[in-house]
């Protein structure tokens, strides 16, 4: 039996969750930076894991082909980060040196609250998909074991 393909689902999924984690954390790095207007207010950033086929999960275990020995091969996701369309947080300080007009300052649309939450919940994935391979890890030895004490 082939366990190279749960391995590639674990390592798959490690990725995602480590870029979802790396992300959140570039967020909360830049929740209070400011730039004038010229550069324009950081965007926040978001993890975005997609597959060329259906984004539900019947669609991505139908998207899945079989190779020449009939074995299920999974279409991986590709997670790519892109900027969130968030409107800035708008804070009155007439004496900061980035004010407008108006005195206010554009600060980022970073809800600290979210990104721990994201950050917390990938740690969580994170961490089940090491479990996962480990488990596969250890099924293939005990295999391994099973079959060379004939």
């Amino acid at each position: 039996m082939d366990y190279t393909h749960a391995f590639a689902i674990s390592a798959a999924g490690m990725t995602v969750e480590r870029t979802r984690v790396d992300v959140a954390a570039i967020n909360l790095a830049n929740a209070n930076t400011v730039q004038d207007a010229r550069d324009g207010v950081y965007r926040p950033l978001r993890a975005v894991a997609r597959t060329s086929g259906t984004a539900s999960f019947s669609g991505l275990v139908d998207a899945g082909v079989s190779d020449s020995a009939g074995l299920f091969l999974p279409e991986l996701p590709n997670v790519t980060v892109e900027a969130a369309d968030v409107v800035p947080r708008m804070v009155y300080e007439p004496g900061h040196p980035f004010a407008n007009a108006k005195g206010f300052v554009a600060y980022p649309g970073v809800d600290s609250a979210v990104e721990m939450v994201t950050m917390m919940s990938a740690t969580r994935a994170y961490e089940a998909n090491v479990s996962a391979m480990n488990a596969a890890r250890t099924i293939a030895l005990k295999a391994l074991d099973i079959g060379g004490a004939t």
